[in-house]
């Protein structure tokens, strides 16, 4: 995993729409929370999405916008995103780049559970890792931004 003060990774790639989304063109809209969760569908999985976008209102008011990322497809991404009314991207990474990148990159090729809130200059503010706690990520997030 990153830690804190390290320099987030650059990546870019297409969202689960097809939109073209990078590190410096979310960071132009605030502060990123980019989380890293195994597969869509799944119970944890689904209820960290739906925690996400719940608090989307929120977390922009504290200045941040959110990102998914899975070794999902495109496909597999809006499915998900549409059955659960996901508002921001979700970006697929089958080659597990961008998961690796950010320290994602678990046993036997899944993929961690790992959240990451990042400054505007690229700098890590925070990192957590909850397996099996998908609200553990929003309240860490939330208490950090909060701080900020």
């Amino acid at each position: 995993m990153l830690s804190v003060v390290d320099v987030a990774p650059d990546f870019s790639g297409e969202d689960q729409h097809g939109k073209r989304v990078s590190l410096s063109s979310l960071l132009e809209r605030g502060k990123l929370v980019i989380y890293f969760y195994p597969k869509d569908f799944t119970p944890v999985c689904t209820a960290q999405a739906c925690t996400f976008r719940d608090a989307t209102s929120e977390l922009a008011e504290l200045g941040s916008n959110v990102v998914g990322v899975s070794g999902d497809s495109a496909e597999s991404h809006q499915r998900f995103g549409d059955k659960h009314g996901v508002p921001f991207s979700l970006l697929p990474d089958p080659e597990h780049v961008i998961i690796k990148a950010y320290g994602a990159s678990w046993l036997f090729g899944r993929t961690r559970r790992v959240t990451y809130v990042i400054d505007t200059n690229r700098r890590i503010l925070g990192a957590f890792h909850h397996e099996l706690s998908a609200g553990k990520h929003l309240s860490d997030v939330k208490r950090l931004l909060q701080s900020k």
